[in-house]
């Protein structure tokens, strides 16, 4: 056959009769309908998600369309170091050195040297032999328990733990046995109860809706009496919470205690993105060699990696930043509590206002931002029904003048909607 001949058939060959036509396909609109039932009565629950589009840096204050300044109360950038001009001088030199991304995975030809130097300040940083870095930090729960367990093993998890520690258990074959929240004695009955070889405790060290914390020195105990090996995803602790910002470990002055310990680059520490595990050198190495996020995902691209190098330099070098937060939740939690409002958790920068009901919650809301307060109000499915709340996040990088203004506009917006006298 000539080329040209060739290149005609190509040309005018039609698609087989059996693909079917993209505007004729009834089971597409059977379940658009489906989900369009779904959708409406997530609205008519009062529950519908929202997203505001911010036209600014992460930061205190951030720009909003269409084209309003507010003070943000609703991020995780606990230091404040999202926008620090030297984290952002460190991801752009790292963007003109290393390139935008690796276009690969770790093991193929995605691992440069700074990775490596980033797992190695993070395993220092906790006292840890090693660490493994991930996209995120879901992806290090979605890999940790699948390989480390298997349908010989058992993990103990907290009925309240983090979507990402759930999923991720229910990846691997052990047996799944759930606990009540922060109670020992149920723990403890299902510990004596349950045989297997390996039983693993999972834990949130600091848990995100209520900004309370996991009382580990128990948890230790009961892995001591009865055996068991220990997991804390600390998310929401490091860089910040503890003496030194080491997390809930150093929160209870028991630093190295616990086996393993799940974190993440995207709040506290740079606030990019970027997951890991630090523990001991045989989970780590298995790790790289079976963690399916790891294998099949591309390698943290360099920004980030040189973002969370400095910020972790930061957060030790500079011990102001945890002091300032510090002493930003304790005042933000002193004033409400006079008002009247009911702030749930412990001293953490997570202060959950809690409202009930979940209309409400996102009425004040809209009603915080109309006062030029960015809050956001949190209702089922991301907590239990009846508990909605507004989550406010303190900031390291919150003045004094800052946390006054958002708590005068709690003051009158809980007035008019009658949620304080």
């Amino acid at each position: 056959m000539s080329g040209i001949s060739a290149v005609r058939l190509f040309k005018t060959h039609t698609l087989p009769s059996c693909i079917p036509s993209r505007s004729n396909s009834q089971a597409r609109g059977q379940i658009c309908a489906l989900l369009r039932n779904e959708l409406k009565s997530i609205k008519e629950a009062g529950t519908w998600k929202s997203e505001y589009f911010i036209k600014s840096p992460q930061g205190v204050k951030i720009s909003v369309e269409p084209n309003r300044e507010v003070l943000n109360f609703c991020a995780n950038n606990y230091l404040g170091l999202s926008s620090h001009p030297a984290v952002v001088k460190a991801a752009q030199v790292a963007i003109e050195n290393y390139g935008a991304g690796l276009s690969s995975v770790r093991f193929i030809c995605g691992t440069q040297v700074i990775h490596k130097e980033l797992e190695n300040k993070i395993a220092k940083f906790h006292d840890r032999e090693d660490a493994i870095l991930y996209p995120s930090c879901f992806d290090a729960n979605a890999a940790l328990f699948e390989v480390v367990l298997s349908n010989e093993d058992a993990v103990f998890s907290d009925e309240l733990n983090h979507a990402s520690i759930i999923d991720g258990i229910r990846l691997c074959r052990a047996k799944k046995i759930r606990y009540s929240h922060r109670h020992m004695k149920d723990l403890e009955e299902k510990l004596i109860s349950t045989d297997a070889r390996i039983k693993l405790i999972a834990t949130d060290g600091v848990f995100s809706m209520d900004g309370n914390v996991a009382p580990l020195p128990e948890i230790l105990n009961l892995a001591r009496k009865y055996n068991a090996i220990t997991f804390v995803d600390d998310c929401h602790a490091t860089g910040f919470f503890g003496k030194s910002g080491r997390g809930t470990e150093e929160f209870f002055e028991m630093l190295g205690a616990v086996d393993i310990i799940n974190s993440t680059l995207g709040k506290a520490v740079g606030g990019a993105s970027g997951g890991y595990t630090t523990g001991p050198k045989e989970v780590i190495e298995l790790l790289r060699q079976r963690g399916r996020p790891y294998l099949f995902s591309n390698a943290l691209p360099p920004p980030v990696v040189a973002a969370g190098i400095k910020a972790l330099d930061i957060i030790q070098n500079d011990k102001s930043f945890v002091t300032n937060i510090q002493k930003n939740t304790k005042m933000f939690r002193l004033m409400m509590t006079k008002l009247g409002f009911t702030i749930a958790g412990e001293n953490h920068p997570i202060c959950p206002v809690m409202l009930g009901d979940a209309r409400l919650a996102n009425t004040f809301a809209s009603e915080m931002l109309e006062e030029g307060i960015y809050v956001i109000g949190f209702s089922y499915p991301v907590v239990p029904k009846n508990k909605a709340r507004i989550r406010v996040q303190i900031s390291a990088a919150h003045s004094e003048d800052d946390i006054h203004c958002a708590v005068n506009a709690f003051s009158k917006i809980g007035k008019k909607l009658n949620v304080i006298p």
